[in-house]
């Protein structure tokens, strides 16, 4: 018999999204039942887990519609639950949860993964701005655990928010020494979301300056139909592939592959200039070196590990000088040997420690 129940609610799909699985993992070997409210878009099959799930089908797929059936749905399948604490995570799934929580007076922690209403989706529509910061203030106040990713975003927060806010870095598991060789294998890596801002297009459009590499993408999204487009267009098919959306299991095989990794965005998104990516530690672990951008989080990871490097800007020439700073064996030994001490310490144990204290 486990001694307390606690429902985590999330829009994404439990199987791809790995912070998600370290989280429910993590309440499970402390012996809590883990109930996961989530999306099922790809129809997975759960039953070899060891957690309830109640998997949320929505009539709309997109925009305001879907946040609001969602939370709908979740509001009703949380309503007829018994549990002692409810963990949210980020704004979508706050309004819901933080209703829940005051009709049924259980515990709520608010994971925010990053500055929603400072996305790429929403900056520049000054009503839906408006609404997303009326949520995340009803909900904030009521949330007895407020949890995000990086300390710029902790700061925003508290200052905006008024309320303290842990930081839990998103630390992926630990894995094995890889046998990567400082030899130049020509494939430049992209793992997560293909979405606006993300600087994908710009990478592609270097790849005609970079004819002996490859770039293969790992993921789906709002873009992925445009970028599929920008490839035919410059005639990059050979050397551009889609690899769609991977579990984490086949993402640790597949980025084994890889030279380099790279991490661009946007600045022009506070969401993405305050960001600390989940790839930045993946790539760690997968002994990737990387290219991100010279903002904060970043840098101050950069700065510390020496695991890769950052650009001011996503120019075509900016970016090409970049990769080829790896050329030089001097260089891409120095950063994996930075990476192999760094590996040991970025691992989600050290997290989960604080994640645990909290509830």
């Amino acid at each position: 018999m486990r001694d307390k129940k606690i429902v985590i609610v999330a829009t994404s799909e439990f199987v791809f999204d790995q912070r998600l699985i370290r989280i429910a993992q993590s309440f499970y070997n402390k012996n809590f039942h883990v109930t996961l409210i989530t999306q099922n878009k790809s129809n997975q099959k759960y039953d070899s887990l060891p957690y309830e799930f109640k998997l949320i089908n929505t009539f709309f797929k997109r925009s305001f519609l879907f946040y609001a059936e969602y939370n709908l749905r979740i509001f009703i399948k949380m309503l007829f639950l018994k549990f002692d604490s409810i963990y949210t995570c980020d704004a979508d799934t706050l309004l819901a949860s933080s209703i829940l929580k005051s009709i049924k007076g259980k515990k709520l922690i608010f994971d925010a993964h990053e500055y929603f209403e400072e996305s790429p989706e929403i900056i520049g529509h000054t009503y839906k701005q408006w609404f997303w910061t009326q949520i995340l203030k009803f909900g904030i106040k009521r949330a007895d655990v407020c949890i995000t990713v990086s300390k710029s975003l902790g700061k925003i927060y508290e200052e905006k928010y008024k309320k303290p806010f842990v930081i839990i870095r998103n630390l992926p598991y630990p894995t094995l020494p890889s046998n990567k060789v400082m030899d130049i294998n020509n494939i430049i890596w992209y793992q997560g979301v293909l979405n606006v801002g993300r600087g994908l297009e710009h990478m592609i459009e270097a790849m005609i300056h970079l004819p002996e590499y490859r770039f293969y993408l790992a993921g789906d999204g709002d873009i992925s139909s445009k970028l599929k487009k920008l490839v035919v267009d410059l005639n990059l098919t050979n050397r551009v592939l889609f690899l769609g959306k991977l579990s984490p299991n086949q993402l640790n095989i597949e980025n084994q592959k890889a030279w380099i990794g790279i991490n661009l965005l946007d600045h022009t998104s506070l969401n993405y200039y305050y960001s600390l990516a989940n790839k930045t530690f993946d790539y760690i672990q997968a002994e990737i070196p990387a290219i991100h951008m010279s903002f904060p989080e970043y840098e101050d990871v950069m700065n510390q590990y020496h695991v890769g490097i950052c650009i001011p800007d996503l120019n075509i020439p900016t970016i090409v000088h970049a990769v080829r700073f790896f050329e030089s064996k001097e260089n891409y030994a120095a950063t994996l040997r930075a990476i192999r001490k760094a590996k040991a310490e970025l691992i989600w144990a050290n997290e989960e420690t604080k994640l645990l204290s909290l509830i």
